[in-house]
């Protein structure tokens, strides 16, 4: 019989699993990034386009499963990140709002706002999406300004468990410049990974050559910024918890601890790493290579899954909070109740048949390479 601890330990491998698999799927965001320094011509840039637009309701779909794998689970998260860090939601949000117009007015007769003006969307939001989403991820391990306190919910004039701390509502996450360096290293992961898909996905040879050059302009500021968060956490206090009583306290080098303490994760995330490397390196030093974005993307859906357990896991508050060690979110304290869980459990079954289904949907869309004969004779293009 599954006990509570475990399934609370289950569900945030589900949610961080979906974790991972979002950043991965940012690949779309960072091809569109590079709409205007990759597509040189209207044709090159519908190329691109086009190319992403096979894949971008994945992501947005990813984006939405997050989240409510993350309500359903941990509901107390969502009420305190998502309904106090609602301004940093609502620009992640809209950042992805703008994506799902720009792909299906673009390409409408009538539209009065150009073409030209719905690719520069695109490219809002391939440049904010992954940068907000990244310092959003930061604040797990360098903490958020809230306070919670579960008696308030007896309170008859205002029964609010969390609250903010401050005005700016999750725009202060960037007053911490290393939330916004961990956002910069997902930003420029998800241009490595969008560069790997055009090379995968589009035939065209002049394109495919600025691919693979841009593969190394996008390669160095992304190991500076990713090396220097993960050093940086490794070394800095970290959040632990006390299983006896539930306590919060600062630890020296709790995550290190925690992959120390945890090789399985350690595992993962060094694995991971490799993929990454691996995938990105024969991808700029062999021409004909064009499967580097599986090595790098099963690396990224590994490394994010192993930070995220490193978050949570081994008696580490997930959601830390700046302004009252106390009021740090746990898996323990934050969950939903064993019946929820036990239940979710049952659904989650269907999780694995989720996955073949998107997997072959994609083997079936990307059957065929993506060319400018094809994108002529394309009735649906963007």
């Amino acid at each position: 019989m599954f006990t509570y601890e475990f399934l609370q330990a289950y569900w945030w491998f589900i949610v961080s699993l979906l974790g991972g698999i979002l950043v991965f799927l940012l690949f779309v965001q960072g091809g569109n990034s590079l709409l205007f320094k990759l597509g040189r011509n209207e044709v090159e840039r519908q190329l691109l386009v086009n190319s992403t637009g096979r894949k971008w309701e994945f992501t947005f779909t990813t984006l939405v499963t997050f989240g409510g794998g993350f309500f359903a689970s941990f509901p107390l998260f969502y009420s305190t990140s998502f309904g106090g860090a609602y301004w940093l939601w609502m620009l992640i949000l809209l950042s992805f709002v703008l994506q799902a117009v720009s792909y299906e007015f673009q390409g409408k007769l009538g539209n009065l706002l150009g073409r030209r003006t719905y690719q520069v969307f695109l490219v809002l939001n391939g440049f904010f999406g992954p940068l907000l989403l990244g310092a959003a991820v930061a604040t797990f391990f360098n903490g958020s300004n809230f306070t919670v306190s579960k008696d308030a919910i007896s309170a008859f004039s205002m029964p609010v468990i969390s609250q903010w701390g401050n005005a700016a509502h999750g725009l202060d996450a960037f007053l911490d410049p290393w939330n916004i360096v961990l956002g910069f290293a997902v930003l420029f992961l998800a241009r490595l990974l969008g560069n790997l898909y055009f090379i995968n996905n589009i035939n065209d040879e002049p394109l495919q050559g600025r691919f693979r050059h841009q593969l190394v302009v996008d390669a160095v500021p992304f190991l500076l910024f990713f090396l220097a968060f993960v050093i940086r956490t490794f070394a800095k206090d970290g959040f632990a918890v006390s299983p006896e009583t539930g306590q919060v306290y600062m630890e020296p080098h709790k995550y290190w601890h925690n992959f120390i303490q945890m090789p399985v994760v350690a595992g993962l995330f060094l694995i991971g790493v490799a993929g990454v490397l691996y995938g990105l390196g024969k991808s700029v030093f062999c021409p004909e290579y064009r499967k580097g974005i599986w090595f790098a993307g099963t690396g990224t859906v590994l490394t994010v899954l192993a930070l995220l357990l490193c978050a949570g896991y081994n008696n580490t508050a997930y959601y830390p909070s700046n302004l009252d060690l106390q009021s740090s979110l746990t898996l323990a304290n934050s969950c939903s109740s064993f019946f929820t869980l036990k239940v979710m459990s049952v659904v989650s079954i269907l999780v694995p048949f989720v996955f073949a289904y998107i997997f072959y949907a994609w083997r079936a869309i990307d059957k065929k390479k993506l060319t400018r004969k094809e994108l002529a004779e394309e009735e649906h293009a963007y």
